[in-house]
């Protein structure tokens, strides 16, 4: 797996209705942690939200995982109300009028979810699988 780090100018064109939240992580001190990390290799984060429960958002195409019929796959790491989210389109596509729709690899997104842990926690250096 390869992270491409989509920068704010680039967010809402790569960003598709089909991103769902994979799972929330609610550990002491880990949101903190990924943050300062992600600033740290990436910079400044995809999207900067005002909101309390939302203050920052790293969006990366991966490589190197099949997520057809759908031609890319994206993945999310934020915050939301104090957890660590990531999120992703694996397993979703959009249908001819834009509405989510699943694919054969909808089942798979458990198992992706925790290779994504897995590669998040070699790549930062932060303790994030359960």
């Amino acid at each position: 797996m390869q992270l491409e780090f989509v920068p704010v100018e680039e967010f809402y064109f790569a960003l598709t209705l089909a991103v769902k939240t994979l799972l929330d992580l609610e550990k002491p001190d880990l949101t903190e942690q990924v943050r300062s990390r992600l600033a740290l290799k990436c910079g400044q984060p995809s999207t900067v939200a005002a909101a309390s429960q939302n203050t920052f958002n790293y969006v990366f195409r991966v490589q190197g995982i099949d997520n057809s019929p759908a031609s890319a796959l994206i993945v999310s790491v934020s915050d939301w109300q104090g957890k660590l989210r990531l999120s992703s389109d694996y397993g979703w596509t959009l249908d001819s009028d834009r509405k989510p729709v699943r694919t054969e690899h909808f089942n798979q997104r458990p198992e992706f979810a925790l290779k994504l842990q897995h590669h998040l926690q070699d790549w930062l250096q932060v303790p994030i699988t359960q």
